[in-house]
């Protein structure tokens, strides 16, 4: 809804998306609602993205993801 922050997309096609950056001087969307991770596999016929949960004991209401980088081991 308010757009992404950043996109790193794997070798197979999975591509995760950080959204909800909030940065002095640049407008927010949804100023009161926290950062979010989705995924979204570029294989399907319709791709759409997913919201990740977050883990239990993360200081969600303060996530403010400013990029996004993935390891393939």
């Amino acid at each position: 809804e308010a757009g992404s922050e950043d996109i790193d997309i794997l070798p197979n096609g999975l591509a995760f998306i950080s959204s909800g950056l909030k940065y002095p001087g640049i407008k927010s969307f949804a100023p009161d609602k926290p950062g979010e991770i989705f995924l979204m596999d570029l294989n399907e016929d319709n791709p759409r993205a997913v919201e990740l949960r977050i883990s239990r004991g993360f200081d969600l209401a303060s996530f403010n993801p400013h990029g996004i980088s993935t390891f393939v081991d």
